[in-house]
């Protein structure tokens, strides 16, 4: 059920309990929030998968919309070497997959900056207000990004609160990102809210044992995030910005 901006006390206490629960915690003290990048922070996911498919076509490999937003949050050397696999049967080494996601990278870069989600500043001023840590885990270890990260959120964000793809071994759907996360924060799960919007990345947060919302900014059916684990899910972040004050 996608929540709206205004969202009941009991309501959310409902969800709490459940999240409590399904864990065996015996309490909710959050203390840090950590968010994923792109479709998140960035309104960036439709070029993604624009990039996604030019540049695996040049390695003959196909590759969907549906499949750049259903990986999305993963590394991306990982994604390039399963579907390697899956489509030619190969195994391919990581320095292969490292020359392959370069091209991606170039060809995201061709289309210009994407612009900041409408809403993720005033979520963030919210979460300020209320003296939580904020981090960033995102799939990507692309170095301009990392650095307009710093500039767009100067202020709410530094780089000692950043999970990049190159700070673990193992990506999105693991729990390590969001574990990882976590030790840089200083936070245990039940002190740490992860803010996702794709299934991987869900069930990254979820393994990490985070409360974990989901934020539909994509076109993939709710029920893939819901199934994934999401303790809540709004349609927008404009929605999860107004809800903030009431949630915690």
């Amino acid at each position: 059920m996608r929540l709206k901006a205004k969202l009941s006390r009991s309501v959310w206490q409902v969800r709490i309990n459940h999240y409590l629960k399904k864990h065996g915690f015996e309490h909710f003290e959050p203390k840090a929030v950590l968010f994923d990048m792109d479709g998140v922070l960035y309104d960036s996911m439709s070029r993604h998968a624009i990039a996604w498919q030019r540049s695996m076509a040049t390695f003959g490999i196909a590759m969907t919309e549906h499949d750049a937003y259903a990986t999305e949050g993963a590394r991306g050397i990982d994604t390039i070497r399963e579907m390697v696999l899956r489509q030619k049967g190969e195994e391919i080494t990581l320095e292969r997959a490292q020359e392959m996601y370069d091209e991606k990278t170039r060809q995201f870069h061709l289309m210009g900056e994407a612009p900041l989600m409408p809403g993720i500043l005033g979520l963030m001023e919210n979460i300020r207000r209320q003296g939580l840590c904020i981090g960033v885990v995102t799939g990507s270890g692309q170095r301009p990004l990392i650095n307009r990260l710093k500039n767009d959120f100067k202020g709410f964000l530094d780089e000692q609160h950043i999970v990049t793809a190159y700070d673990v071994s193992r990506g999105k759907p693991n729990p390590d990102p969001y574990l990882m996360g976590m030790k840089k924060a200083g936070t245990e799960p039940w002190q740490t809210v992860v803010v996702e919007n794709a299934p991987l990345g869900v069930r990254a947060g979820t393994a990490a044992r985070a409360l974990t919302i989901a934020v539909n900014t994509g076109p993939l059916p709710d029920a893939v995030l819901t199934e994934a684990g999401a303790d809540l899910l709004f349609s927008r972040m404009t929605d999860l910005r107004d809800a903030w004050p009431e949630l915690f």
